[in-house]
């Protein structure tokens, strides 16, 4: 019988969203891990469209849903990620408020006022899900969600303070001193917190620091004497962080193009736009310019491809691309040789028509789609979460990705399908070969794939691993951590000796 292990955890909490919870989690993840601990993640509480599946079935033996950022945080670990490292998880979508996933499954949809008084009857999942992780590991990092100090939120909170007094895990506040006002954002969080949750806090950390560290000496002199807490470190900028998936659209909106690429692929940035963590392996192309294209923004000319990405509200998005006038962008595009790509929802958009007669996005129950696929698509209850194994049809090329949508298409165009899964296939090609698109998700990951596409298209390719290039990151992080943050943050429960 395997004797079951009771781990030590530390909790990071930040002043608000944003300010690199989910950077320093990995990489102290990394860092652990590579000190001989046996490690693993842990976010309670999740608000994030960018979803993976997780690595470990359910025991159903089904595909559970995890945030990207906790499938990374395990690969930090060099762990498989479980849906007990992120046991409740917040899909935004539209008119309907959000879904909640829990332990991988959905369980309902809900607005953000219900969703309050359902938090407390998450607080047993996310505590079983905890101890399950504590059995199996020497050291579990937890992540928080937003800021402990939104009061509102205080009462049956199940993402910060509520899950640290619960679990009795100490807390390290981290401070952003790029946005300005980290001083007033740590001793005003200090200042609000109720004695209970003020105790729980052991230190901060002050993150994403530019310049001369000394010049902040008496900075660190205030909030210390304002809190009482000791600082755990000043931890400069990491470039590096924006070759890491990141946790949610804050990262998108800062987004800008690689200007040193000359092939220009488009990228419309839509409202419940999601899984754009898709795009990641092209930022090891250097050939590529990826330009995210906003509301208000011009479409640059001469573009080889666009690419339509996932969201969770396809009828709604698809209406507002619609009404930024970029459908006719779009088939300018087709009409001079532009090629087309749609994952999941982008490809959903592509077709003649997206329907939802069960009303799962909302009260729109029909949309007229883009027109480029001679398909159509319908939503309906059933969500399909896996992880899948894939071969291109055009280049035979293998991939791997994951699924996870609420939709069936049929259509002409699908007798010309992107891939085949087995003895099934996916996706559709239109009759000129200059638009396509499928339901797979993570496919620019699968390296040779990858280069096959983009040769396709007449683009070079570099070829480089992605998986190698996230791991590279990860060991590189790990290394900037120890060198900027103190040994005594390993003190507090006795997790390493120092």
């Amino acid at each position: 019988m395997i004797q079951k292990r009771k781990a030590k955890s530390i909790m990071i909490q930040g002043t608000g969203s944003d300010v690199g919870k989910t950077v320093l989690v990995a990489g102290l993840c990394r860092l652990a891990t590579r000190k001989g601990l046996s490690v693993l993640p842990f976010k309670p509480q999740n608000m994030s469209n960018n979803a993976a599946v997780a690595d470990i079935p359910l025991d159903d033996g089904g595909g559970g849903e995890v945030a990207r950022a906790q499938w990374l945080q395990a690969l930090a670990c060099h762990r498989l990620s479980h849906v007990d490292m992120n046991p409740v998880l917040l899909k935004p979508q539209s008119d309907l408020g959000s879904q909640i996933i829990v332990h991988g499954k959905l369980w309902k949809t809900a607005n953000g006022r219900d969703y309050q008084s359902l938090k407390p009857h998450l607080m047993n999942a996310v505590m079983e899900s905890y101890r399950r992780l504590c059995e199996q590991a020497d050291l579990v990092i937890v992540e928080g969600a937003g800021s402990p100090a939104e009061l509102n939120l205080r009462v049956g909170d199940i993402a910060n303070m509520g899950f640290a007094t619960k679990a009795n895990v100490p807390v390290i506040l981290v401070g952003d001193i790029d946005r300005g006002g980290v001083i007033a954002s740590l001793v005003g969080t200090h200042t609000i917190l109720s004695n209970m949750d003020r105790k729980m806090v052991c230190g901060y950390l002050i993150n994403k620091f530019r310049g001369d560290l000394s010049v902040f000496d008496k900075g660190i002199d205030h909030i210390s004497e304002l809190t009482g807490w000791p600082c755990f470190g000043i931890i400069p900028w990491f470039s590096g962080a924006n070759n890491l998936p990141a946790e949610d659209s804050f990262a998108l909106e800062r987004a800008s193009s690689n200007q040193n690429g000359t092939v220009i692929v488009i990228v419309p940035v839509l409202s419940r736009i999601s899984n754009f963590d898709d795009l990641d392996p092209l930022k090891l192309e250097p050939h590529l310019r990826l330009v995210f294209v906003r509301p208000g923004d011009l479409w640059p000319k001469g573009a080889r491809l666009v690419i339509l990405l996932g969201s969770k509200s396809t009828i709604s998005d698809l209406e507002q691309f619609k009404a930024l006038g970029w459908e006719r962008n779009l088939h300018n595009h087709v009409r001079q040789g532009g090629y087309v790509l749609g994952l999941c929802g982008g490809y959903q958009m592509m077709g003649r028509s997206v329907k939802d007669p069960y009303r799962i996005e909302g009260v729109q129950k029909e949309a007229k789609g883009l027109g480029l696929l001679d398909v159509d698509t319908v939503l309906i209850p059933n969500k399909v979460v896996l992880n899948t194994k894939a071969i291109d049809v055009t280049t035979k090329k293998s991939i791997e990705g994951y699924e996870i949508h609420m939709g069936s298409t049929r259509g002409p165009d699908r007798k010309r399908p992107m891939i085949l899964i087995g003895n099934k296939t996916d996706g559709a090609i239109s009759q000129n070969g200059l638009c396509r698109g499928c339901y797979l998700h993570g496919l620019f990951s699968s390296d040779d794939w990858r280069r096959s596409y983009l040769l396709s298209l007449g683009i070079e390719s570099k070829g480089q691993s992605y998986r190698n290039s996230l791991n590279s990151t990860l060991d590189e992080l790990a290394d900037f951590l120890e060198l900027w943050i103190d040994a005594k943050i390993w003190e507090m429960n006795e997790i390493l000796p120092v």
